[in-house]
């Protein structure tokens, strides 16, 4: 737990104090964001707020999560882990990716950055390098960062992959998440709070799967993961360091996260995903990245086929801003919803380990 603490504040404290650093750098070269001609005449004013704050929660991260290995050394865990590793390369990788895709947007003075192929190979590169490790690294007890089968709350035996198809399965997880967060962060402080939340859910199940370990004790309800621990030091200093840049991103915002940060992020919970047998789970838990991504996912197959839109805009914070929704009234409910979405997960996860352990 101090191991936790030590990041989370570690990544709080780099990122509130980074970001206004990236504000005043950004601002003096003319690093403005576009926005789209189409879009909330309300956000017309935000031309030219500065971009690729991300940079700020992706070093955070780093900082928070090494911090807490150097300066926690002993107390908790035994040093950073394969899985650990793995998935901070993943979200520092599609950090890349976004940064360069912020970069040509801001270069160029358009809306539009790497164009989709660039992106998705980009987003390709890094899924097929997370997939391959994530079965290497075999512990002492047989174990790797993740797991071939399907996962809901743990593992699903029956329901087992081939090599290949887990490696396509994790391309469609990590490019599924990484967009989602993507389309999540259109509004001030949406995304980093939204995410804040969802990280915050997985340190609570992260140290319960630690707690309840098989490696500690075979029990009924123990859990085989690899690495549990030190994926809730990862969630702890995300968390910290999206509520560090929320701090200078929330409404009215002095600075973007950008493609930087929101593939970094969306990266981060598709690894946290595999790495802890919960796939599924994690749908319930970031129901509202679900939700923005059908909701481009449907505009676009609906408009194709018949010609119409169903939203007046996606993705669907945007529909709710043109329905004459305050902007920053549609914040604050989906951040409602997705607290109430994390409970909900929480409350699943808990519940299953009840009814497997046979305790309360």
């Amino acid at each position: 737990m101090t191991q936790i603490l030590i990041a989370g504040g570690l990544a709080l404290a780099v990122s509130i104090l980074l970001t206004p650093v990236l504000i005043r750098i950004l601002s003096k070269q003319g690093f403005g964001q576009e926005i789209r001609v189409e879009g909330p005449q309300s956000h017309q004013s935000k031309r030219g707020t500065p971009s690729m704050g991300g940079i700020a929660i992706v070093v955070g991260i780093w900082v928070g999560y090494f911090g807490s290995h150097l300066f926690g050394f002993g107390l908790d865990g035994d040093g950073p882990t394969a899985s650990g590793i793995v998935v901070l390369g993943l979200t520092t990788m599609l950090g890349g990716v976004g940064f360069l895709d912020d970069f040509i947007k801001i270069r160029k003075q358009r809306n539009l950055g790497l164009n989709k192929t660039s992106k998705l190979v980009g987003q390709l590169t890094a899924a097929l390098i997370f997939g391959a490790l994530l079965l290497q690294f075999r512990n002492a007890d047989g174990l790797t960062p993740a797991s071939p089968n399907l996962s809901y709350v743990r593992e699903i035996s029956t329901m087992s992959m081939s090599v290949l198809l887990f490696i396509i399965f994790v391309y469609f997880v990590v490019t599924a998440w990484s967009n989602a967060v993507n389309f999540t962060d259109g509004l001030d402080g949406l995304a980093a709070g939204t995410t804040a939340m969802v990280v915050g859910a997985y340190v609570i199940i992260t140290f319960w799967q630690y707690r309840n370990s098989c490696a500690n004790e075979i029990t009924a309800g123990c859990y085989h993961v690899r690495d549990p621990l030190d994926i809730a030091i990862l969630c702890a200093a995300a968390g910290g360091a999206c509520i560090g840049f929320l701090w200078w991103n929330a409404a009215p915002a002095k600075i973007f996260m950008g493609d930087t940060g929101s593939l970094a992020l969306g990266g981060l919970i598709a690894g946290v995903s595999l790495t802890t047998s919960t796939a599924l789970l994690m749908i319930i838990i970031g129901a509202i990245f679900v939700a923005e991504f059908l909701s481009v996912v449907i505009q676009i197959a609906v408009f194709r086929t018949t010609g119409r839109r169903v939203f007046r805009m996606a993705p669907c914070h945007h529909h709710f801003e043109l329905g004459g929704w305050a902007e920053t009234t549609v914040i604050i409910r989906f951040w409602l919803l997705t607290a109430i979405a994390c409970a909900l997960g929480i409350g699943l996860f808990y519940g299953e380990w009840v009814a497997t352990s046979g305790g309360l």
